[in-house]
């Protein structure tokens, strides 16, 4: 189970309409909506990996504090929310250095893993997992294997494997899909989560935990269950995508709750018996 901890309007999908310089005049709800959230695990007894942005933990350590005091584990999604592929690689190396130096201060703990925004690793930009080995991040959740407008590796595995590096190796754990026919379809979370009908989602998680026997990467973003946020004005697609079935997902959530077992990303990697390793390119692979 893992949260992308950025407020409403960080979503990439709005890059075009709204500047950076503009986020501190809009109402920031992202410590009420990740307190909802942190209040839906602790029901149900669910410990959680938050991806973090370092913009938002500049701004709220306490929510930091709170989320590493309920038992979670705190990881970076880098500082400015800025796609991977539209950044050189020292101003990548900045960003995922400032936020993992700024995360660690606040929880008081190493922060192992990194999630880029948006997917945004992709073939183009892999160059980036060079740099998160040279910070020390110990896992990525950065590549999705589906065909996407803004990101994706299709034919990368599926499942948690360990990428080599000239600097050295680290874990990939991508967003989760079934197979069908040639392709890859998402069931881990987010729009598909609120898109797509609940059924779709638990089947999905049923098959890859029952038929292929591994765990499934699922993400949500807080300001997915909160239907009153102010709406952005964007694109129709736009509008579509971010907007549609905001009032249904935290029943959604409840429900996937209840029906299965969650951890820490971190937690499900130390336990991962996966031979899969990839070469530096992707997807070559070599069994360890």
């Amino acid at each position: 189970m893992t949260i992308d901890v950025e407020d409403y309007f960080h979503v990439s999908a709005f890059e075009r309409h709204l500047s950076r310089d503009d986020w501190e005049r809009f109402e920031s709800r992202v410590c009420n909506n990740t307190d909802r959230l942190l209040e839906i695990f602790a029901g149900a007894g669910v410990t959680a990996t938050f991806f973090i942005l370092g913009w938002v933990a500049e701004r709220y350590p306490m929510l930091v504090r709170r989320i590493a005091a309920g038992g979670h584990e705190v990881a970076s999604h880098g500082y400015a929310h800025r796609l991977v592929y539209e950044m050189t690689q020292e101003e990548f190396c900045e960003d995922v250095h400032r936020a993992k130096c700024l995360l660690e201060d606040l929880c008081g703990s190493q922060v192992h893993g990194y999630r880029a925004p948006s997917y945004s690793i992709t073939r183009a930009s892999l160059w980036a997992l060079d740099v998160l080995v040279e910070q020390g991040y110990a896992y990525d959740a950065s590549v999705f294997p589906i065909y996407h407008d803004r990101y994706g590796i299709p034919d990368a595995p599926r499942h948690p494997y360990r990428i080599e590096r000239s600097l050295g190796s680290i874990w990939e754990f991508p967003g989760s899909t079934v197979r069908w026919g040639s392709q890859n379809l998402p069931i881990g979370g987010g729009g598909y989560f609120r898109l797509l009908p609940y059924g779709w989602t638990q089947r999905g998680i049923r098959h890859v935990n029952g038929v292929e026997q591994k765990a499934v990467m699922f993400y949500l973003h807080p300001w997915e269950v909160d239907p009153q946020q102010p709406r952005i004005k964007t694109s129709l697609f736009s509008q579509f995508r971010h907007y549609t079935n905001l009032g249904k997902t935290e029943s959604k959530l409840q429900q996937l709750l209840g029906e299965f077992e969650f951890d820490t990303a971190l937690s499900v990697l130390a336990h991962a018996t996966s031979a899969e390793v990839v070469t530096a390119g992707l997807p070559a692979i070599a069994l360890a």
